[in-house]
């Protein structure tokens, strides 16, 4: 660990959540997903765990929020660690999108008509459907305790109001799921992969248990308590590249160029990211920009990078 780069967050991170709120004004609260629009507009908080066990927080980290998209991060490496790539990827593709998240249009068009990649909304669907499990229920089970054992908290559940308002509000995704059906693409029945996709979603963390999970993938796949391994090394690479290339949804270039880090984010406001084999970091700012990541987080994230140096590039 630099400890003079520790000296700076310590001495400094308060300062700069705080200058980066302010942009929370210039963004939007989720609001077709009725429950994510009762989130508090400038909120912003960042949780960083470091490879040697120190840590840092500042803002309202301790505030629990839903994962949405980023929980689809996590899904693809159980899909990958139950079917392998092979499978998992002749149902869904490897390409970065220039449309939105939520998007129908690509799968009428792509020949065969599989999802560009696993971390828009179709392919997250297709992804849940390859869970292992002999129903929704206990696919669901599978997802939760596999986060759990990642988040090193044994009490994480699902935020039962937004699953419900997902669930109630999902028409888009619906649609998508009927047309894969359609197409031989998804691994079992439309209502049972939305209620998997939608459990999954509704996941509630707090920054923390970002931190940490992005901490597993920044040591590789490995428990950063025991050094046990959680996810194989392999895995880990598909799913940070993906990061890369797909993570901030049609955003993702302009942070890689902003921030040069692998990051997901989430339509409730969170932020992923993590630096190869130092630090998890989450973060959390319910104000969105016009591509659906949080205004005040992406700007943090780059402020972090580019004055620590973070960039991988």
């Amino acid at each position: 660990m630099v400890m003079n780069e520790w000296d700076q967050l310590k001495q400094h991170l308060q300062e700069w959540v705080e200058e980066c709120r302010r942009t929370s004004a210039a963004g939007t609260v989720a609001e077709y997903i009725p429950e994510l629009s009762k989130a508090k507009q400038d909120m912003l908080g960042v949780y960083l765990l470091g490879a040697q066990g120190l840590s840092i927080s500042a803002g309202e980290a301790q505030i629990p929020f839903t994962m949405q998209s980023i929980s689809k991060v996590f899904t693809l490496i159980l899909a990958l660690i139950d079917h392998g790539e092979a499978a998992v990827f002749s149902k869904v593709g490897m390409e970065p999108t220039g449309d939105n998240f939520n998007s129908i249009m690509k799968l009428e068009l792509a020949q065969p008509a599989i999802p560009f990649n696993p971390l828009i909304n179709a392919g997250a669907i297709v992804v849940s459907s390859m869970i292992k499990g002999a129903n929704a229920a206990e696919k669901s089970e599978r997802i939760l305790t596999f986060f759990r054992e990642l988040a090193g908290n044994s009490g994480l559940a699902y935020d039962e109001q937004v699953y419900r308002s997902e669930s109630e509000t999902g028409h888009l995704n619906r649609s998508m799921a009927y047309f894969l059906l359609d197409k031989g693409i998804l691994g079992c029945g439309v209502e049972e992969v939305l209620d998997i996709y939608f459990r999954h979603c509704s996941i509630q963390v707090c920054c923390k248990d970002l931190a940490r999970m992005a901490l597993v993938l920044a040591l590789d796949g490995a428990d950063p308590a025991t050094g046990k391994t959680l996810i194989p090394r392999r895995y880990v690479q598909i799913a940070k590249t993906f990061m890369v290339t797909c993570g901030m949804y049609n955003g993702s270039g302009e942070f890689a160029i902003g921030a040069g880090l692998p990051a997901k984010s989430g339509v409730s406001g969170g932020i992923l990211t993590l630096v190869p084999g130092r630090y998890g970091i989450g973060v959390v700012g319910p104000a969105l920009n016009p591509k659906g990541n949080s205004i005040a987080g992406v700007q943090l994230i780059e402020r972090l990078s580019q004055t620590l140096d973070w960039s991988l590039f």
